[in-house]
């Protein structure tokens, strides 16, 4: 390490150390103008030219306040500002590592693409995962595994209130927006769902002419803007949502009530990504920004939810409704749990997004700080659900961060009935991860508006290689099924799945997550405490806490005797690691795997 850094009190080694310090600060400037001069003197053309913008450039330097850096070292400064715009490239293509996920991997994105293009996705030599790390996960195959010979694994989505139940696949693109996506990535998008016998979610920025172009099955997506269905003043429309909602081509309305990359903040698109045809798709002027409130204006308690999807579900004549969420506050959605069992009125289906997910552009803060994980989340969902005794009436779908059979495999296990990728169809129809999306200058055409960025995009060629990725992902998933022993994705589950501990030992993920009791919320009988907390602050009538009912719960748990103290890294109910020696606990929030609940309908074997 240089002296300078150890040394505070460092020896002069030269006798005049401001002079050198000049030398070098203005030896790139001094260069230009010795060019210039040798041009003059040498009559000779470039050199003059080179020197001339070099000196120029050097004068702008000194004589500008806005950067420090250019004003002491005018000319060199640039070299900084050159490499710092490049810097994303030269880590990604030149320094980053295969398995280093920033947000994706170099693997992770080549698997989609060799996929995608119908190559070869088989590695030599070995693994290049680290086998004894903490966290690794791997599947437990079987003795009696079998490969299958289905592999178009499907579900059907609709409840009793639904008189159009939707064949879906367990493998679908999740929501993305024209607006945020350019016209071509909708359209290859689309095509390639067409192709593959998919679905295709909309994303909150309405039906665009070009998710219409080849037919392929929708899923509307309504945000707080009703972008596509609203009024002059933004609010939702009951009449322009029923002339879209029939049309065949919609198979699912979602309503979204907040996204991964930024829940509990409203959406902007810029001005400048603004068209004519955005405009006029999502009902909003052009010249201005087009703004996504942070809440719905349809409704503001869990029992006018209820009743929103109701409308939805009829005035689309009885299509499957549904609405998706990053999960915030628990016991904000197990108050619309409550006001579902309250009214026997419940959603077809629910989407959980992970707030690792997001294809646009957010906040910082949101991004790292705000929002609760896939993982986390669905386990939440999902527990709820049970100990509510509903979960056979809702089917849940999953989003975050999913692009392999094995990330699709995880979450079934789990609980899920399928999953959705967003940035997984993005790799697939050109996308580099230069994660230049909100900048109207996405390379590879697929996050623009440009028109001329945009006719990169090969609309046929992508959309066969949109079909490729599912068809082969589908593919993945049919292996690990099979060699787990098992006919269907529905019949996976968490004890098929090994977790490796921070210290070393192997839990099933059965053990490692915590796994509700049918009904145990509704006696308040729940074994992680937390749970039943949370449950006895829902209120159906509101989103806020009732606080005073908790305050009664904790009284009187205490008057019994039950353990009601601050939730703890061992007793918070879910994704919580615990204790060999707690391992038969059964209070407390101990993480006791019940894995019989997951309450999904297994197809019979004789149709796999």
């Amino acid at each position: 390490m240089p002296e300078s850094r150890t040394n505070l009190n460092p020896e002069v080694k030269t006798s005049s150390p401001y002079f050198i310090g000049l030398l070098l600060r203005y030896s790139m400037f001094g260069a230009a103008i010795c060019l210039l001069l040798a041009g003059l003197l040498l009559m000779h053309g470039w050199l003059i030219l080179i020197g001339g913008l070099g000196v120029a450039l050097g004068i702008y330097d000194l004589t500008q306040s806005k950067h420090s850096v250019l004003k002491n070292y005018p000319i060199a400064g640039h070299i900084r500002y050159v490499l710092e715009d490049f810097r994303p490239e030269i880590r990604q293509y030149l320094l980053e590592d295969d398995k280093e996920q920033v947000p994706f991997s170099r693997q992770q994105r080549a698997l989609v693409y060799q996929r995608a293009k119908n190559v070869s996705d088989t590695n030599a030599f070995g693994t290049l995962d680290n086998l004894y790390t903490h966290g690794k996960e791997w599947f437990l195959q079987s003795a009696i595994s079998a490969p299958l010979e289905n592999k178009d694994f499907r579900i059907t989505v609709g409840g009793e209130r639904c008189q159009q139940p939707h064949d879906m696949s367990v493998f679908n693109i999740s929501a993305m927006s024209f607006g945020s996506l350019s016209a071509n990535a909708i359209m290859a998008l689309n095509q390639g769902a067409k192709i593959g016998g998919f679905t295709h979610d909309t994303g909150e920025g309405a039906i665009s002419p070009h998710h219409r172009k080849f037919g392929g099955d929708l899923i509307w997506e309504l945000g707080t803007g009703y972008f596509g269905c609203r009024d002059v003043e933004g609010n939702f429309d009951p009449q322009s949502f029923a002339e879209k909602a029939i049309d065949p081509q919609v198979k699912m309305i979602e309503i979204k009530l907040s996204q991964g990359a930024k829940p509990g903040k409203g959406g902007v698109l810029p001005s400048s990504k603004i068209t004519q045809e955005i405009a006029d798709t999502r009902q909003v002027p052009t010249g201005q920004d087009c703004i996504s409130p942070s809440s719905h204006t349809a409704f503001s308690t869990p029992r006018e939810l209820v009743a929103f999807w109701q409308q939805l579900r009829d005035l689309s004549g009885g299509k499957p409704v549904g609405f998706k969420l990053c999960v915030g506050q628990p016991w904000q959605f197990m108050a619309i749990v409550k006001a579902m069992i309250e009214t026997d009125n419940y959603p077809d289906f629910i989407v959980i997004d992970g707030a690792e997910g997001g294809t646009g552009a957010a906040p910082v803060e949101f991004m790292d700080n705000v929002g609760m994980p896939m993982v986390e989340g669905f386990l939440l969902v999902h527990n709820t659900l049970v100990g509510a005794g509903i979960r056979d009436k809702i089917k849940l779908g999953v989003s975050g961060k999913i692009v392999s059979g094995f990330d699709i495999a995880r979450m079934i296990a789990l609980g899920a009935d399928w999953c959705n990728s967003a940035r997984g169809f993005m790799f697939a129809v050109g996308c580099i991860q230069s994660r230049s999306c909100h900048t109207n200058t996405c390379p590879t055409g697929v996050a623009t508006q440009d028109p001329y960025r945009q006719q990169a995009l090969d609309v046929p060629s992508k959309a066969e290689r949109v079909a490729s990725f599912h068809k082969n992902t589908l593919k993945s998933l049919a292996s690990i099924v099979g060699a787990v022993g098992l006919q269907h994705p529905s019949q996976l589950q968490p004890y098929h799945i090994a977790r490796r501990l921070d210290d070393g030992q192997i839990k099933l993920l059965s053990k490692f997550f915590y796994f509700a009791d049918k009904d145990a919320l509704l006696d308040h009988s729940a074994r992680a405490d937390i749970f039943n907390q949370m449950w006895v602050m829902a209120n159906p009538d509101s989103f806020l806490a009732n606080n005073d009912a908790l305050i009664a719960y904790n009284k009187d748990s205490r008057d019994k005797g039950k353990e009601t103290s601050a939730p703890t890294e061992h007793s918070t109910g879910y994704n919580a690691e615990y204790d060999s020696e707690h391992s038969d606990a059964t209070n407390g929030g101990q993480l006791i795997g019940n894995v019989n609940n997951t309450f999904r309908n297994f197809p019979p074997t004789g149709d796999c």
